[in-house]
């Protein structure tokens, strides 16, 4: 399932260009799928740029696209969607565990 683009903070921009001076970026990624599933690429960062109207995306050398919205983590630095996957990853350590209600009554 393919979520709509999100535009990001141009912060990020700022730093996918910093990450293509490197020589191999590694990105983590969100693909997409029903569920939340992880995805991990290393390359050299050739493009930033749009693709069929689906939103911005960075062309890898393997040439494997990355939309730019799901990224995790480039280099061990947080990325766009770093925020929805460690809401993800802690949803279980909330009082509602699930729950649409909190009420121990």
């Amino acid at each position: 399932m393919k979520t709509q683009y999100m535009p990001i903070d141009p912060f990020f921009f700022e730093l996918f260009e910093q990450e293509m001076d490197k020589e191999t970026s590694r990105v983590v990624y969100f693909t997409f799928s029903d569920e939340p599933e992880l995805e991990e690429c290393c390359g050299k960062i050739r493009k930033i740029g749009e693709a069929d109207d689906e939103g911005v995306f960075l062309f890898l050398n393997n040439d494997v696209m990355v939309r730019a919205d799901r990224v995790i983590v480039i280099n061990g630095i947080p990325g766009p969607a770093f925020d929805e996957y460690d809401a993800y990853a802690l949803a279980p350590l909330t009082c509602q565990a699930g729950y649409d209600d909190c009420s121990f009554e």
